[in-house]
């Protein structure tokens, strides 16, 4: 069915099947039984919380079905899919064998919206989505805007578009918003084909998630999506991958971190500013705010605070808001999080860092660096990645089911940089690994965990083995043993 069908009244008595018992997958069957469709909701876990949650949906009268995630119910019009859902699942196959629609979470969101509903200001990128989202709902509050994150980061789009509508309270209680900045996966933009934010960014191109995608250029292209027709286009002035998507848009903002052209934000001694949205871009540059107010503070951050400031500043907030809005904004954790100083050795804590292109941002705001690292690379090349770095390497401790494929790359690109090998994945092995990494620094070195891999090979998620690195550096400051054995690994 085409979009128009599934607009208004359409969805009373609609047949709707939503894939997946998520936070999204359950918010979109709530909604769209409020609105009279008839929704079957099916998930392949069977699990006792899977339960739960699936009784409270049936007391809305939703049918749940568990236990099979790959059959389509019959006479379905229209499936809702959760981002995580690949396109070539047996259920999302046969939907869309049978010409039947398929939407995400985001675009049923956007159909769902009231008249005069707020607008959007949306952000993708391979890095940085989170920290965007969150500096730019700071900035909006901080100009009196009643806004929140969405999308990708906790609060479930199509709740926020309904809340104080009918569809629920908003998070503060105060009825409707009246922005709203929205993270967007590209899984989500995958499923997406209508929505227009007012003004949208894409922060930067890297190889990854190829196994959802299939190729490089579909992951480009879902990334794309975001800068529909209309939309007041913010790009990466120093990511041309980035930019070129940008280039078929009527109007554009960009962003440096080199001083900025007309019609750029970018740094000036010391200074964000702004020389694209101001009434006179050629003359006039507008202070925005100080590097000091960027935390934390990393290149590739105060690329995340300009890009926050464009959307902001697209949308009419004034400079002193961007400021405020800054020096608000709490970082999230395992985002080059300082742990520790340890004599005279910072400890940081990058453990979101799980793709080549983020352990290249974060290993370039240090040196020297002794780099932990490894995981499950999920088929990306780490050659470049290793290249760049070499010359800030005092020493690498390796750990993760694909360290091997690191080590092979430090051979080739930085021989001469001790590395060690740690195979344990018990439950101390990360003590161990903060050990070896002690041992290779020096007075003024920082020791980073920016893994360039997904943790799921040694722990339940990223925030998992952020929380081990750190709890393993404070047994490390603690008085006492240090915890090394006889049995440590030698460095090559």
């Amino acid at each position: 069915m085409d979009a128009q069908e599934v607009n208004g009244d359409q969805w009373a008595g609609l047949e709707v099947c939503v894939a997946g018992l998520g936070v999204s997958g359950r918010a979109a069957a709530r909604a769209l039984a409020g609105r009279g469709a008839r929704v079957t909701i099916v998930d392949a876990r069977d699990d006792a919380a899977t339960r739960e949650h699936a009784a409270g949906l049936a007391a809305l009268g939703v049918t749940v079905r568990l236990g099979d995630g790959d059959t389509l119910p019959a006479g379905t019009r229209l499936v809702v899919t959760s981002p995580g859902w690949r396109p070539d699942v047996p259920l999302l196959a046969a939907a869309a064998g049978a010409g039947v629609e398929i939407l995400g979470e985001v675009e049923l969101a956007w159909r769902l919206r009231p008249e005069g509903a707020a607008p959007w200001l949306a952000i993708t990128g391979t890095d940085g989505k989170t920290t965007v989202v969150r500096m730019l709902a700071s900035m909006l509050t901080a100009a009196g805007h009643r806004a929140i994150a969405v999308g990708n980061v906790g609060t479930p789009i199509v709740e926020a578009v309904t809340a104080g509508t009918g569809g629920g309270p908003s998070a503060d209680g105060r009825g409707p918003y009246d922005v709203l900045a929205v993270e967007l996966s590209s899984y989500q933009l995958h499923w997406s084909s209508s929505l227009v934010p007012f003004a949208a960014a894409v922060l930067n191109i890297a190889p990854d998630h190829l196994d959802w995608h299939g190729t490089m250029d579909a992951y480009v292209g879902a990334k794309a999506k975001i800068y529909a027709p209309g939309t007041i286009a913010v790009y990466n002035a120093d990511d041309p991958a980035a930019a070129a998507l940008s280039e078929g848009s009527a109007r554009r903002v960009g962003f440096t971190l080199a001083t900025p052209a007309p019609g750029l934000l970018g740094v000036v001694e010391g200074l964000l500013v702004d020389r694209a949205l101001t009434a006179d871009p050629r003359n006039e540059a507008a202070e925005l705010a100080a590097l000091e107010d960027v935390r934390p503070f990393a290149p590739h951050n105060v690329a995340n605070a300009l890009a926050a400031a464009a959307l902001a500043r697209a949308f009419g907030v004034p400079s002193e808001a961007v400021r405020e809005g800054l020096r608000a904004f709490v970082p999230d954790p395992h985002r080059i999080q300082h742990v520790a100083d340890i004599g005279g050795v910072a400890y940081v804590n990058d453990s979101k860092a799980t793709q080549p292109h983020a352990a290249a941002a974060s290993l370039a705001a240090y040196d020297p660096v002794v780099w932990i690292a490894g995981g499950l690379l999920k088929g990306l090349d780490v050659d470049d990645l290793v290249a760049s770095c070499a010359a800030r390497l005092r020493g690498v401790v390796l750990m993760g089911r694909d360290r091997q494929r690191i080590a092979e790359a430090l051979a080739r690109h930085a021989p001469d940089v001790p590395v060690v090998d740690m195979a344990d994945t018990d439950t101390g092995a990360m003590d161990r690994v903060v050990s070896h990494a002690a041992g290779l620094a020096r007075p003024g070195d920082t020791v980073l965990l920016a893994p360039v891999g997904a943790s799921f090979d040694m722990f339940a998620n990223y925030p998992a083995r952020g929380d081990a690195f750190m709890a393993a550096v404070r047994r490390l400051a603690a008085p006492g043993p240090s915890g090394t054995g006889d049995d440590s690994p030698s460095p090559r």
